[in-house]
């Protein structure tokens, strides 16, 4: 199973590196410096403030205004990484702000289409995401670098695009196909908390002689 998962790894990295090989063109030689990769993500935090606050408070119904807002924020999450990385501004700080800017930025979209259908699917959606959010916290407490993760980073870009094709169609139901490409997702969630905890475990932080014997299973 590590194995596997190393070698799932390597690849989704490879797939990523090219992307940043593809952005590096612009970013390197004309990305304006005075705009920081954190700018890019504080900015999706207010973007997802502002489609809880437009769809739940003041409930806007203008399909195109949230589509944009929704399109706007994946934007950012598809330049922040590759700007830090470019102009040589990677942080432990902006790692956990993009982790927690992409869960902010998908919950609000995630119960506007899915709460009056797919409620068990908006319920896993939340609660995997809790474990993850936990997951990260208590890695970060054994003062371990903080850095974003291939599974997570592919989750984001799944739910990322199934989103936008439901908000395309909204108010029709969602096709079974987006529906299973959501529960599907939460697959690299689980595997992005797996990864923390061997790499935890490796490190003999997993006390806990039963989580120790499932995960030797594992390997």
């Amino acid at each position: 199973m590590k194995k596997f998962l190393g070698n799932l790894q390597n690849f989704l990295e490879k797939v990523d590196s090219y992307r940043d090989k593809f952005l590096f063109l612009f970013i390197k030689p004309r990305w304006p410096r005075k705009i920081t990769p954190n700018h890019l993500t504080w900015t999706r935090v207010f973007l997802a403030v502002l489609l809880f606050a437009l769809l739940f408070f003041f409930n806007v119904e203008n399909k195109t205004l949230i589509l944009a807002l929704f399109c706007i924020g994946v934007f950012t999450d598809l330049l922040d990484g590759p700007v830090a990385r470019g102009t040589d501004r990677v942080t432990e700080f902006g790692a956990m702000l993009d982790s927690t800017a992409d869960r902010l930025l998908i919950l609000p979209i995630a119960v506007y289409s899915l709460f009056s259908q797919h409620k068990w699917l908006l319920l896993a959606i939340i609660l995997v995401e809790i474990i993850n959010a936990f997951a990260s916290i208590f890695y970060k407490s054994k003062e371990i670098y903080l850095e974003s993760n291939i599974f997570g980073k592919t989750k984001m870009v799944l739910q990322s695009i199934v989103f936008i094709a439901i908000l395309l169609a909204f108010p029709k139901a969602p096709s079974e196909i987006f529906i299973d490409t959501l529960w599907f997702s939460l697959i690299f969630t689980f595997l992005s908390i797996l990864t923390r905890v061997m790499d935890l475990k490796s490190k003999g932080y997993i006390k806990n002689k039963l989580i120790n014997k499932q995960l030797n299973k594992l390997q």
